[in-house]
């Protein structure tokens, strides 16, 4: 019987391979392109572009767009029909590439029709920013000192509300804001901006008068009923840049004085780094880089909202990004589209929950998945299955440290003696805001200081190479223009890795601040169901650099202060 299949997968390679020359030789004849689309990225929404039955009875595909390009799988590029698509699209300002594909590759492609959703009625608007003004507004609101001054000088009885919100949205765009608030009081409202975490007034005085206006505009662009007032309400809206988009989400809720607007800035600049700008260490760079070649296992993140997660995840999402290879996500929401990976939401109304979504993935022979967030012990599963059988899977799980992980799984359900083979890499990561390089200054670091280094130093694992912090000289905040006078610009990460293998002593050179653990294999102590601190023991024992450890080494540097570290892990534990 095993010699019969083997038979018939040399039997199905040799009549797909026939099918491809078939192809290529029809696309030489008729001198277009041929591509087999069975190893292309697909684009889940630019399928909708042709309809199902449409796309199957003419035998055609969309399968990729980069406006005003968009690419077109056809199998018969003279068929008239084909012919009256290309012309359609042509018509909407479209410049259609025509690849010529077997009608094998166009079954691949056809099969993602399973992951668009049903049709809904638009739940985005659009505000189109023309680009001279895009470069005044930026050029003239790049501090918030400028900014409430604009709004200072604003006429609210002459000019529109789409111009305000033009001058709020542009102000915090030019100056990083990851957040714009509206908070209405008594007798004014007030607009501020979160940047690198921390909220900052922008303007404390605009007219209680004029706000309704600006909550109903702002209702209209994101699709919410405007004559609901006492209840929460979310939605999203797009900022049309010239050279990109930017997605607004809204989050509306009631208060003693009026609506309260949230509206979360998605730039998708901010996520646009590599593996090499996300801050790591050269040892720390090397040992995810490693478990990253992996074919398969699975590397989880960990830390609260707002850590950072998604973008270290989606560099490595791009570090593998290749044609020869099929990445999918499942996510709530896709905040930010990723070229050539495909990505799948998550939409409760349609039943397309993780763990649907995710048992439909692994259909679609992908190599490496993304799960936006193991929540519950049937997505833990089926994760940690797919890692176990062949593909590589990143995922978050919702604790304070990276041996936190472990339990949570456990707390979860999952049988102990899946995660052990399953996991690869846990990472725990926290944000720490960047002193200005404008005007950071150095700052007299006294006796006690230099002696604690000095032993910070003594302690930590070879690993971590003494020769890249050269002299110490320690920084402190000042304040200028170029950092709106707090004397940060920017976040940078700080992170521990618990790497699981068993070879971990060797591959982090066996030397550590802490004595070993009994267990030589982090998989030992999982199948006990060891309890966090036990697991911590073990990671440290093992010469795990701690959150803190990156971030004192971050002070060391020059790229922030002890005062940041200690703010966000706690009071600092020199481990003397």
């Amino acid at each position: 019987m095993a010699t019969l299949t083997k038979l018939q997968e040399q039997l199905l390679k040799i009549r797909h391979l026939a099918e491809e020359r078939e192809a290529q030789r029809k696309a030489e004849r008729v001198r277009l392109n041929y591509l087999d689309v069975s190893t292309a990225p697909v684009k889940v929404d630019v399928l909708r572009l042709i309809p199902e039955e449409r796309a199957r009875r003419v035998r055609v595909a969309a399968f990729e767009l980069k406006k005003p390009q968009l690419a077109l799988a056809v199998y018969d590029p003279e068929n008239p029909e084909t012919q009256k698509i290309i012309k359609e699209f042509e018509a909407q300002s479209f410049e259609v590439k025509i690849f010529v594909s077997s009608l094998r590759g166009l079954e691949h492609i056809w099969s993602f029709y399973k992951f668009v959703l049903p049709e809904k009625p638009p739940i985005t608007s659009r505000v189109n920013i023309e680009k001279e003004r895009v470069i005044r507004l930026t050029q003239e609101l790049t501090s918030l000192v400028n900014v409430g001054k604009a709004i200072a000088n604003f006429d609210f009885g002459a000019a529109s509300v789409t111009e305000f919100l033009e001058i709020a949205l542009a102000g915090a765009l030019a100056n990083r804001a990851s957040d714009i608030h509206f908070e209405p009081e008594e007798k004014v409202v007030k607009l501020r901006y979160r940047i690198d975490g921390l909220l900052h007034d922008v303007y404390a005085k605009l007219s209680r008068e004029f706000y309704p206006s600006a909550v109903s505009r702002i209702k209209l662009l994101s699709n919410l009923k405007i004559n609901v007032s006492d209840r929460p309400q979310d939605g999203r809206f797009t900022i049309g840049l010239p050279t990109k988009d930017i997605e607004l989400r809204v989050a509306l809720a009631p208060s003693e004085f009026g609506e309260i607007i949230v509206m979360r800035v998605l730039d998708p600049d901010a996520i646009n780094l590599s593996l090499e700008q996300l801050g790591l260490r050269s040892d720390d760079l090397e040992i995810i880089q490693t478990e990253l070649k992996r074919p398969n296992g699975m590397i989880l993140n960990t830390g609260p909202t707002g850590s950072g997660k998604t973008t270290t995840l989606y560099a490595f999402l791009k570090s593998k990004a290749s044609p020869e290879i099929k990445i999918i996500t499942i996510e709530d929401p896709i905040e930010y589209h990723l070229e050539g990976i495909e990505q799948t939401q998550v939409d409760e109304e349609a039943e397309y929950t993780f763990l649907n979504g995710l048992k439909s993935i692994m259909r679609q022979d992908p190599d490496v998945i993304l799960i936006g967030e193991v929540r519950d012990k049937d997505t833990a599963e089926i994760a940690i299955q797919a890692a176990l059988t062949g593909h590589l899977v990143f995922s978050t799980v919702h604790a304070n440290e990276a041996a936190g992980a472990i339990p949570r799984l456990t707390d979860l359900g999952v049988k102990p003696s899946s995660i052990g083979p399953a996991l690869n890499l846990i990472i725990a990561q926290r944000l720490v805001r960047r002193l200005c390089e404008a005007c950071k200054a150095p700052e007299p670091v006294n006796y006690d200081i230099k002696a604690k280094i000095k032993a910070f130093f003594e302690h930590l694992p070879k690993r971590v190479n003494r020769a890249d912090y050269g002299t110490i000289t320690l920084f402190k905040p000042k304040g200028c223009a170029k950092c709106n006078q707090s004397g940060y610009k920017g976040r940078v990460a700080i992170m521990e890795l618990l790497l699981n293998d068993p070879d971990y002593e060797r591959i982090l050179k066996g030397e550590s601040k802490y004595e070993l653990s009994a267990e030589r294999d982090l998989e030992e102590l999982i199948a006990k169901q060891a309890g966090e601190s036990e697991l911590r023991k073990y990671a440290l024992g093992q010469g795990m650099v701690t959150m803190q450890e990156d971030g004192i080494l971050k002070v060391i540097k020059g790229i922030t202060t002890l005062a940041e570290v200690e703010e966000i892990t706690g009071p600092i534990k020199w481990g003397l």
